[in-house]
């Protein structure tokens, strides 16, 4: 194998390593309903999910719902939604397809693996013991009370320190412009992850150095390619 451009893999979550799209919109859908709120389609989450929990609820609430209802009733739907979440998180969710092989390949190759979410740790610890009970990953990042939520650069710099590499060694592979934000923000390698919930033109528009479409093709990543966006 010829040598790639990364030493080390930082992998996001949801709509990256995960989808959890229909759990995480059935959770927010309870919780809406139970309040007296419209349901969404599923498809719809894929713009709300990506910046934590509190975000996920303001943005499924009609326009300026969140300011007019006040922080109590707010942070009632939060815990909510949260609560539906915390039992039902596994009903659908599931690895993306190749996501598993790419896994086993990398830790063949003694690459180095991390987990940089916004989800919250305690939750992201018990979805990647579950989903990935070999555990592969040598660092996990999940939200918490005191660390600044991605796509400031904290987390990632954390885990390269975890790690003992040098940011510009790591690849950030995500599914959105936050993911994209936060590898630039951290001087990683920004790669999108296509099959994910945002898609490729929101991962260019934010600065991907690559695009993948499928998970194997972070292989592609050699040392002697020129670090460019795929058309």
């Amino acid at each position: 194998m010829n040598k790639l451009l990364f030493h080390a893999v930082l992998f996001d979550l949801d709509g990256t390593l995960l989808n959890s799209l229909e759990d995480l919109a059935d959770a927010t859908n309870a919780a809406l309903e139970a309040a007296g709120y419209p349901r969404h389609p599923v498809a719809a989450y894929q713009q709300f999910v990506g910046s934590g929990l509190e975000k996920l609820v303001c943005r499924a609430l009609p326009e300026g719902e969140a300011m007019r209802i006040g922080q109590a009733n707010l942070a009632a739907l939060q815990k909510a939604t949260g609560d539906n979440y915390a039992r039902d998180w596994a009903v659908h969710t599931k690895p993306y397809p190749g996501i598993p092989e790419l896994i086993l390949a990398l830790g063949e190759q003694d690459i180095p693996l991390g987990v940089v979410t916004n989800k919250p740790h305690e939750w992201t610890l018990r979805m990647l013991d579950f989903f990935f009970p070999s555990k592969p990953f040598k660092h996990i990042q999940g939200a918490q009370p005191d660390l600044p939520h991605k796509p400031d650069p904290t987390g990632a710099l954390n885990s390269a320190r975890a790690l003992h590499m040098e940011p510009a060694s790591i690849a950030f592979v995500g599914d959105s412009n936050v993911d994209m934000q936060t590898a630039k923000n951290a001087g990683m390698i920004a790669v999108g992850a296509d099959w994910g919930f945002r898609g490729a033109k929101e991962l260019q528009t934010a600065g991907a150095d690559h695009i993948l479409y499928t998970p194997a093709e972070l292989w592609l990543l050699k040392a002697t390619e020129e670090q460019t966006v795929t058309p």
